[in-house]
């Protein structure tokens, strides 16, 4: 678990059937550190659809025997694996920071939430809960249970690169499927950490199964293939739209969580110190590289020209550079690709008539020269319907805009596709309770930024962002997991249930 410091670079391979295997494409790409682009994280499979329908053969094998395993056994596992990963949180977040770029105490948050959600999961290896019921006939006993599913398709995303294959891990195994899984190619190295610490925790052989590379060119396989059961995918809207039409024919089981464009709204009584230090960590955190970022904050005008003030001069004092420097509190864009994302919406926002309070630009001299870094930005003047204030950017920027009522920024909230996150900074309890009806997202926070989310509720968006399921706590369950009724009749009788008892 020794982390890689040169500019020479380990090589590493897929997990099929246990075994750790070059693909047989033959092919590598390279993981590039995003602050130093010149440094080579590690080189990782060049998988092909073939290499993943080895990884689902190998997962169906598996299963077979798996499914039998007592839940408390196989959660047992997980915790065994939580409090390894717990031990090597320091190596794991540095691993982090050097292939994804966000900065130390982040990856250790990140690395920490795999912990929880390990933990978190394993205690469901002895609850799982189903019904007791009272049965409508004598002596008949109902119930209901889990069952697994099968064989399940797990596609995770780059910015939470170990939280998020442990959200969809954990649940998955303790409800007695096996996994597939393709980690984003940007951030491959954590995923592999993870699972190379659940194969030294006991998990068997098959039962988990990594397959690297494009997601053209596998993620695809892993859609179509009759043998997966559930595809479980983070990632944008557009391709989750993919994902749920390759998956349809089959009548696959899919869970989506897609794309967000969050608000924090600000009223007038609000704790403006407090609101200001909000935004700060939910519009730049992670570089505004969160489905739950606050890219969008909606203003009481009569607190506007002092909250932006605030704002303005805190955003311009954030010190972004290297994630691995502790002085550092913001981190690069993780490629050259998002950044170039970035700079193409900050040009739309300038165009469409939104005033550039901060930020703006590229930084590329000095310790940027090799990364893709961009400051901290911030519009103000913005209209609810421009594209930077609807539009899902995934990087530092934040679109600020007046509000004259608490009733316009709700409509200003909704008024998006997503349906996320979203918070109110206020004083008055009933204007709290009022949003937290009225604002229609999936995860909603008083006083507090649009991120935080805690693994032992359920995380997850309504609209545009998801498909209804929910990842981490016991809701995660019901994505891996079917239901099934049972009855046991002893009354040594047939009786009939669902017929009118007095004809009977």
């Amino acid at each position: 678990m020794a982390s890689t410091t040169s500019k020479v670079s380990a090589t590493y391979y897929n997990l099929i059937d246990g075994d750790w295997v070059p693909s047989r494409s033959g092919g590598t790409f390279e993981n590039r550190n995003p602050a130093r682009s010149d440094e080579v994280v590690g080189l990782f499979q060049q998988s092909t659809a073939e290499d993943v329908q080895a990884a689902i053969g190998a997962a169906e094998h598996a299963y077979r025997s798996w499914r039998l395993v007592p839940a408390p056994r196989r959660a047992e596992l997980l915790f065994r694996a939580a409090q390894l990963i717990a031990e090597r949180k320091e190596v794991l977040a540095r691993d982090m920071t050097r292939e994804m770029g966000k900065v130390l105490d982040e990856t250790g948050g990140d690395v920490q939430e795999a912990v929880d959600m390990s933990f978190f999961i394993a205690g469901e290896g002895r609850r799982q809960s189903g019904h007791t019921v009272p049965s409508e006939l004598r002596d008949k006993f109902a119930m209901s249970i889990r069952q697994p599913l099968g064989v399940c398709g797990l596609i995770t995303p780059w910015n939470f690169p170990m939280a998020i294959p442990s959200w969809k891990i954990a649940p998955a195994l303790v409800c007695g499927n096996t996994v597939v899984v393709k980690p984003a190619s940007l951030t491959p190295l954590s995923a592999v950490h993870f699972v190379r610490i659940l194969q030294e925790a006991g998990i068997p052989p098959g039962v988990v199964n990594v397959v690297t590379g494009a997601g053209a060119d596998i993620g695809h396989a892993l859609l179509v293939d009759e043998r997966v059961q559930v595809v479980s995918f983070t990632g944008s809207t557009d391709i989750g739209r993919v994902v749920s039409q390759a998956a349809a024919p089959s009548f696959k089981k899919t869970h989506l969580e897609m794309g967000g464009k969050n608000v924090i709204m600000i009223m007038d009584d609000a704790d403006l110190d407090l609101a200001v230090e909000g935004c700060l960590w939910g519009g730049f955190g992670t570089t505004g590289q969160r489905c739950t970022a606050a890219s969008r904050v909606v203003v009481h005008e009569k607190v506007l020209r002092s909250f932006l003030e605030q704002f303005v001069t805190r955003a311009q004092a954030l010190r972004v550079g290297d994630g691995l420097d502790r002085r550092n509190q913001m981190g690069p864009l993780v490629s050259e690709g998002q950044l170039q994302t970035v700079m193409k919406y900050v040009e739309i926002g300038k165009r469409e008539g939104a005033t550039l309070a901060c930020g703006g630009h590229r930084l590329s001299q000095g310790e940027h020269a090799r990364g893709f870094f961009h400051e901290p930005t911030i519009f103000s003047d913005v209209v609810p319907g421009m594209r930077i204030a609807q539009e899902e950017i995934f990087g530092p920027v934040v679109s600020v805009m007046p509000c004259r009522s608490f009733e316009e920024a709700v409509s200003i909230a909704n008024g998006v596709q997503y349906g996320l996150s979203a918070s109110i900074y206020t004083r008055d309890v009933n204007r709290a309770f009022a949003a937290m009806r009225d604002v229609y997202t999936g995860i909603f926070y008083v006083n507090a930024p649009t991120i935080g989310a805690e693994v032992h509720l359920p995380f997850g968006g309504t609209k545009a962002t998801g498909n209804g399921h929910r990842e981490a706590g016991v809701a995660a369950l019901d994505v891996f997991s079917e239901w099934k009724s049972v009855y046991v009749d002893f009354s040594g009788r047939l009786q009939r249930a669902q017929i009118d008892t007095e004809q009977q």
